[in-house]
């Protein structure tokens, strides 16, 4: 068995587009060149259009790529509506797992390596041990997630599934050992696992009977855990953090809105098929067009402010 959220699934993968997959490396390009300008230029001047008589504020820059990703968010949105195109039931879990896992990134996109082992004190975890915790956590939502699917109960009747079906689990340790960026691949790549084997459930799946902390719950409770439980601990990153003294400067702010922006449009494109995200909407355009060319004005535009600084 490889990966049993994969290896049990009861519906067909749903894969992730590559228009998402072009987004993320634009985003993360864009990220860089954001996180290279230092607060002290924040108020110099910018060129935003070459044909504008006066330059803007360079602060407005970060804003202005916020401001792209809202005006996609508004016309995939208004696309995929009119088009009446449902989405199936675990859709909903699933893109709030899409903006929180954007919004983690948004809180880790300053830090290096080192910050990831320094010990708060008071008995409290590192940020790597937090993320080891947030990593280990999706994985094993997937892993019972997919049983429970595969072994149908009515809620109350439930049991966890024998040691001996799954896989031997990692260590939080394992899970959270390399650097930021690799920790970070790590947790992105269970979480595609995820949106890939679960976008296609039907309603009946969501009712089954699962387990959760000791607890009788549904199959659609522990999906909607998966957001829930990384913004849990987004929530202690951010108070480890204060007990290490490490207050974010404004472009790391205006960063993690960037992020927590973007993850809101990918969430509008995820457990859709490439077939959907192509078909054209009303007025011409299509979610991934929309998706493509908003990632290049923001990396474009993310690029320009850098220069600016720097000049």
């Amino acid at each position: 068995m490889n990966d049993p959220t994969t290896d049990l699934a009861t519906v067909p993968p749903t894969p992730i587009h590559p228009a998402v997959i072009a987004a993320r490396t634009a985003v993360r390009r864009t990220v860089a060149d954001l996180l290279a300008i230092g607060d002290d230029t924040l108020e110099a001047p910018w060129r935003w259009r070459a044909d504008d008589p006066d330059d803007v504020e360079l602060r407005y820059g970060f804003y202005r790529v916020h401001e792209r990703f809202e005006s996609a968010i508004g016309a995939i949105t208004v696309g995929q509506s009119s088009a009446g195109r449902p989405l199936g039931p675990a859709a909903a879990a699933l893109r709030v797992l899409t903006v929180a896992r954007w919004e983690l990134h948004g809180a880790l996109a300053a830090l290096d390596a080192e910050t990831y082992d320094v010990d708060p004190g008071r008995g409290e975890w590192t940020i790597r041990a937090t993320l080891g915790h947030i990593v280990l956590g999706q994985l094993l939502y997937g892993w019972y997630n997919a049983w429970y699917i595969a072994n149908p109960v009515p809620i109350g009747m439930a049991v966890p599934p024998p040691e001996t079906v799954l896989p031997p689990e990692p260590s939080e340790e394992e899970l959270a050992t390399g650097t930021p960026a690799e920790v970070a691949a790590r947790f992105d790549t269970i979480a595609d696992t995820a949106i890939v084997a679960n976008a296609g459930l039907d309603p009946a799946s969501l009712v089954i009977g699962a387990r959760w902390s000791g607890l009788p719950v549904s199959v659609g409770f522990r999906l909607g855990r998966y957001g829930s439980h990384v913004r849990e601990h987004i929530v202690q990153v951010d108070k480890t953090l204060v007990m290490l003294g490490r207050s974010p400067t404004e472009v790391e702010r205006l960063v993690r809105l960037v992020l927590g922006t973007y993850g809101q449009l990918e969430a509008l494109v995820i457990g859709r098929s490439a077939v959907e995200l192509d078909r054209p909407f009303e007025d011409g355009s299509s979610a991934s067009g929309e998706l493509g060319a908003a990632l290049a004005d923001a990396a474009a535009t993310a690029a320009s402010v850098r220069a600016a600084a720097s000049a």
